[in-house]
């Protein structure tokens, strides 16, 4: 049985050092470049994050080359078992991953909870690969024709994933890539990495053969590497937008299989004879809750007629109530952002609404908050109009838009222009 790690917890004082994991064991980073890993509720640096080279990148991308042959000979059941056993030893450690989460993240721990929650779900939905994976026969297609479909392994497959859901994103891709017979190399994020390492352990101790689940760190040195390797057969990403589409472009002239998931501009829309009372509390969980980096979030609520002056009232009331601090704070709703650069990003769009045409209902750069950590208060900004950076953009922090109009076909119209 591998010995894991203890989690990193939010009072750590040393910095880590935090390597690739490549054919089954930690590797250390050759290149001489890092990135450093910050615990955001305290805005302390608790980790340092090796840098993958190119030719790190293809160490990785060699050992899952090396692995796949066996791992795709493995019998369906035998893929299923270990699935099961990882399903198992995630579900035992899930706390600890939720642990490392929210040193890294700064998520609250009920949030980092659900996030491993929601991973274990894919990982469960591929525990039944043998029949997910079942052909098809038709006999007598056509006179003296059969035909027959078989489902076939790509080979070396990779991932490039968000620092929003460090575990549950790479599980959506590792756990049916591997299912289905592939070997899989991750490029998480460089922000909160730890989480990824940890999975690789949890994934040798359930049986899963060394070299079919490999992990190389880095920035875009590394994410270039993955998309222009010629023995990567796939790329699957989540981020921001722009980068989906560069990855997306990059990928495919590379001749590889990608899907990219970029970023979105989520709308609710609030009708005059709704109930103001559950209307605000909505908005208020889905617009701050993790704050605001999920690309779930309603970031943007679109009030109709006389709800609006009412709504704003109501959501500027709830505001204070909302708990900002530590995510290992039992009592704290709201964590930090990532990082102090991501903070004075998102405070940048509160600053600029008013020269936008935009009233700050709650600023909350003058909010409570603890501590040295990365913290932002909720904010809450009215009259936002469409084509202004707080209405276009995905801020991906604890800023909810109001924007203004007098008919349901106008808020209809609104969001499917957005």
């Amino acid at each position: 049985m591998t010995e894991l790690a203890t989690p990193p917890v939010e009072q750590e004082q040393s910095v880590k050092r935090i390597s690739h994991w490549i054919g089954g064991r930690i590797v250390a980073g050759e290149s001489g470049r890092s990135g450093p890993v910050y615990n955001p509720a305290l805005g302390r640096q608790t980790g340092a994050v090796d840098f993958a080279s190119p030719e790190e990148v293809d160490r990785a991308v060699q050992a899952a080359k090396a692995a796949f042959p066996a791992w795709r000979a493995t019998s369906l059941s035998k893929k299923s078992a270990i699935l099961f056993r990882i399903r198992e030893l995630v579900h035992e450690r899930k706390d600890d991953i939720a642990r490392i989460l929210t040193s890294e993240h700064g998520k609250v721990f009920s949030d980092a909870q659900g996030e491993v929650a929601r991973g274990l779900e894919v990982i469960e939905y591929c525990c039944g690969i043998p029949e997910l994976l079942k052909g098809a026969y038709s006999e007598q297609a056509s006179t003296g024709i059969d035909v027959y479909s078989i489902r076939q392994p790509l080979g070396v497959v990779a991932g490039i994933t968000p620092f929003n859901f460090p575990a549950m994103v790479p599980m959506w891709m590792w756990a049916p890539a591997i299912a289905c017979g592939n070997a899989f190399v991750l490029k998480p994020s460089e922000k909160d990495p730890s989480a990824s390492i940890f999975t690789a352990r949890l994934l040798q101790e359930a049986g899963l053969p060394d070299g079919v689940f490999n992990v190389a760190h880095g920035d875009k040195v590394a994410v270039d590497a993955v998309l222009e390797h010629p023995d990567i057969a796939a790329v699957s990403f989540v981020g921001s937008t722009p980068i989906a589409k560069y990855v997306y472009e990059t990928a495919t002239r590379n001749h590889k299989r990608c899907q990219a998931l970029g970023g979105a501009k989520n709308h609710m829309i609030v009708l005059p004879d709704a109930d103001i009372d559950m209307a605000a509390d909505a908005a208020v969980s889905a617009g701050y809750g993790s704050a605001g980096e999920r690309c779930m979030a309603v970031s943007m609520v679109v009030a109709v007629g006389h709800a609006a002056d009412e709504l704003v009232d109501a959501i500027k009331a709830r505001i204070p109530k909302v708990k900002v601090g530590d995510g290992m704070d039992s009592s704290s709703e709201m964590g930090p952002l990532i990082t102090g650069e991501h903070r004075e990003k998102v405070a940048s769009y509160v600053e600029n609404a008013p020269a936008e045409g935009a009233t700050v209902v709650v600023d909350g750069r003058n909010g409570e908050t603890p501590g040295d950590g990365f913290f932002l208060a909720p904010s809450l900004i009215d009259n936002v109009a469409p084509g202004t950076k707080a209405y276009d953009d995905e801020i991906f922090g604890p800023v909810l838009g109001i924007t203004r109009v007098d008919t349901y076909e106008e808020a209809v119209r609104l969001v499917n222009e957005n």
